[in-house]
């Protein structure tokens, strides 16, 4: 199975960190942040990985180079101009192969063991839900047994990460689009799956933010 981290965008809340230094390379601990990622990425058994490259994208390449380091296999989709996130994934299919493959957000600080997700799902992409955080107490979806329904019950927070399959993005839109506007076709279809997940999960989209979690 193949992963694919999401590391284009600019970090504009993010600023002036990201200045000079895309969000991805942003250390926590004293590691940047998209190494968690390609950590949690071995410890399942995850060998194939594709990461988008946009703002200052070709520090994030010198950082990881071909991944050998972290036992991984590492290419790269470089976007000019940024895509969003529908776009992004999109333009990288042919890198993730025609089975389905892991999607998870540069800015996503989480426990989840990526081995738990499932490799072949019932539609065209399962999702994992978290508590709301402060800053979207909103949320996004709810469930109805393992189906991610758009409302009814309690909403919970897209997590940013999942398993998605090439076929969601059959017909997608040209040029910069967000992934969300595939969800909300294949949720009304019925067509995704999803889980809550209860343990560690941070987004990291402002200073404060990652100052909080350096502290926590």
């Amino acid at each position: 199975m193949r992963a694919m981290i999401l590391a284009a965008g600019a970090g504009k809340r993010m600023q002036p960190l990201t200045l000079h230094t895309p969000k991805p390379l942003l250390t926590l601990k004293g590691k940047p942040l998209i190494i968690y990622h390609l950590e949690a990425f071995q410890r399942a058994g995850i060998t194939e990985v594709v990461i988008n490259l946009g703002h200052l994208g070709e520090q994030i390449k010198k950082a990881l180079g071909d991944g050998q380091k972290w036992g991984l296999s590492i290419q790269y989709s470089p976007e000019d101009p940024v895509l969003e996130t529908g776009g992004g994934i999109c333009k990288a299919l042919p890198l993730l192969g025609t089975d389905s493959f892991i999607v998870v957000s540069g800015d996503v600080f989480t426990d989840y063991p990526f081995e738990k997700l499932p490799k072949k799902i019932s539609g065209l992409a399962h999702l994992v839900l978290v508590d709301n955080p402060p800053y979207h107490p909103i949320g996004d979806f709810a469930l109805e047994k393992d189906r991610v329904i758009a409302s009814k019950g309690p909403l919970f927070n897209f997590g940013g990460f999942g398993v998605y399959t090439p076929a969601l993005f059959t017909d997608c839109p040209t040029g910069a689009f967000p992934v969300a506007l595939l969800f909300e076709k294949a949720i009304q279809a019925g067509l995704i799956t999803g889980e809550y997940y209860s343990g560690l999960w941070h987004n990291i989209g402002t200073p404060e933010q990652l100052v909080a979690l350096e502290k926590a």
